[in-house]
């Protein structure tokens, strides 16, 4: 794991402290690479999101679609039979 030195305000520092305390956080390393993941997980979504608005629709989202989708999961959730065994 490689190391990374940075300088807080006092303000920080301190609100990064509390923090560490309050939300259980075993060291203020700890806290930042959960912001730092949370950021990585927002600009992931936001790519995403950015995607989906640029592409094309590939159908029109009536409630026939809604209902094919239904399907599609009732079908998934339904459990698969098992072999018989002989006894």
């Amino acid at each position: 794991m490689s190391t990374m030195n940075i300088s807080l305000p006092d303000t920080l520092k301190s609100f990064v402290d509390e923090q560490v305390n309050q939300r259980g956080y075993g060291t203020s390393s700890e806290y930042v690479r959960e912001l730092i993941r949370k950021d990585q997980d927002r600009l992931q979504l936001r790519g995403l999101l950015l995607a989906g608005v640029e592409s094309n629709p590939a159908a029109v989202a009536d409630g026939g679609y809604f209902e094919v989708l239904r399907g599609r999961v009732r079908k998934a959730a339904k459990p698969t039979a098992k072999p018989a065994t002989k006894g």
